[in-house]
């Protein structure tokens, strides 16, 4: 009895652990030794399958669509070094200086583009508080308005490709990853959408919490907002051009096209005069610590993993499952609800790496009828997946973008006011999540039109 529940010991001691606030890479890596070294003890676990980790690790190095992690999260530094953001947001700002709450849709159309361009989420919270968040309460925002408005739209990352956590995503159940970028997108621009809504709706009926439209005797002319245009829309339009187009037209492979939106970065960098020898020696060195934190918990995850699957753990989820009769939906719902309610206390990649590879093949088998054909079942769980962990960035008291912006807000912004900011937000999400359980066309239609 004890041998068949070494699976569901092994998964609530690395529950506990997280808690200790001991780095996740080495909790989730210590965790599958430990069990490793109990199962051959038991007799369920051979001592030479540790050898094994070994061509794990490999694989990671060794494969080629992982490349295109670093070249991301370069191209993410690199853009906010050359101050892209900045120059977006005041262009929409004046494109929308006539909408009610239009700074506050100029930001989540901001979010919206620089997701589109990098899929860092740390560096997008902080570039986007900086640069939006003081101008937002001098014009009279109610701050949890721009807070909430600020801490969602620069989330949207995780979801809108080109997303690190797609790719990751893509390895770990596993997928073509431009299947899955075509998938995400309508989902992410769906999300953007709710959040513009829901601003215009709340602006309109709490008319107090949005700065009043005062009427403005100055005109620019066409060719004044062209050239603001080609300024601040054109460069990162571009650059999102290249990208996700070479990856949806199936021209280049997704590392291909990160390297495309690397050069893309180095290029924009250099012709706004910021591709200094400090800046791109910065943009190295923080790219280099991003790169290995996120390369170290995939390793730990990745050993974690194969010692559960050896001890078991997916024939015990598979038999717990079967023995509550919940059948496919209430086995979806469960998945869900647990990586919404993980989200409150863990970080995106942890609940990425240890709840994914445990529930996608369970899902994966399940059959939903009429709903959708078998082959996208996979796709459509995954976009589920993401964009339930982009609440894990809000929800607190683990939400990392709501400490993001405390660091670098103001000191008269509290974390009371960021935590009711966010609510709405993420009822948002969880309605975006549901609607596409209910239609999950929402997500394959683009898929099915462009690889059919």
């Amino acid at each position: 009895m004890l041998i068949e529940l070494l699976p569901l010991l092994m998964f609530f001691t690395l529950m506990a652990l997280v808690f200790t606030s001991y780095p996740i890479g080495f909790v989730l890596a210590g965790v599958a030794i430990l069990f490793g070294l109990i199962g051959s003890l038991a007799g369920v676990f051979s001592l030479v399958e540790f050898f094994l980790f070994t061509s794990r690790i490999w694989f990671i190095a060794d494969n080629l669509q992982i490349i295109a992690v670093p070249l991301f999260v370069f191209m993410g530094v690199m853009l906010e070094r050359a101050e892209i953001a900045k120059d977006l947001l005041e262009t929409l700002q004046i494109l929308l200086r006539r909408v009610p709450g239009g700074m506050a849709m100029a930001v989540t159309v901001m979010g919206t583009v620089f997701a589109a361009i990098t899929g860092i989420i740390g560096a997008t919270v902080v570039v986007m508080t900086l640069i939006a968040l003081p101008p937002m309460l001098k014009a009279g925002y109610r701050p949890e308005l721009a807070l909430g408005t600020i801490a969602a739209s620069s989330t949207l990352g995780i979801l809108i490709p080109p997303s690190i956590l797609l790719v990751f995503l893509a390895e770990l159940l596993p997928m073509s990853i431009g299947t899955l970028f075509a998938a995400a997108l309508y989902p992410g621009l769906l999300l953007s959408v709710l959040y513009l809504v829901y601003i215009g709706i709340y602006s309109f009926a709490v008319p107090a919490a949005v700065p009043s439209l005062t009427p403005t005797t100055t005109t620019m002319s066409a060719t004044q907002i062209m050239a603001i245009i080609v300024r601040g829309v054109l460069p990162p339009v571009a650059l999102i051009g290249m990208v996700m187009g070479s990856i949806l037209t199936g021209f280049v492979t997704i590392t291909e096209s990160a390297a495309v939106g690397a050069a893309g970065a180095l290029l924009l960098s250099a012709t706004r005069g910021k591709l200094t020898w400090h800046n791109l020696q910065e943009s190295l060195h923080r790219s280099a610590m991003m790169i290995g934190m996120i390369f170290f918990l995939f390793i730990g995850a990745t050993c974690f993993s194969y010692v559960f699957r050896v001890l078991g753990g997916d024939d015990l989820i598979l038999a717990l499952v079967n023995n509550s009769g919940v059948g496919s939906w209430g086995v979806l719902l469960i998945a869900i609800g647990l990586i919404f309610v993980m989200g409150f206390f863990f970080d995106v990649l942890e609940i990425l790496l240890v709840v994914v590879p445990v529930f996608a093949p369970l899902v994966a088998s399940l059959d939903f009828g009429n709903h959708l054909s078998q082959g996208d079942i996979v796709y459509w769980f995954a976009i589920l997946v993401a964009i339930t962990l982009q609440t894990s960035f809000l929800t607190p008291p683990m939400g990392l973008a709501l400490f993001y912006i405390k660091g670098v807000a103001p000191k008269t912004v509290s974390m009371n006011q960021i935590y009711r900011g966010i609510i709405p937000f993420v009822m948002l999400q969880m309605l975006c999540v549901a609607l596409v359980m209910i239609w999950p066309q929402i997500a394959m239609w683009l898929p099915h039109q462009l690889f059919d």
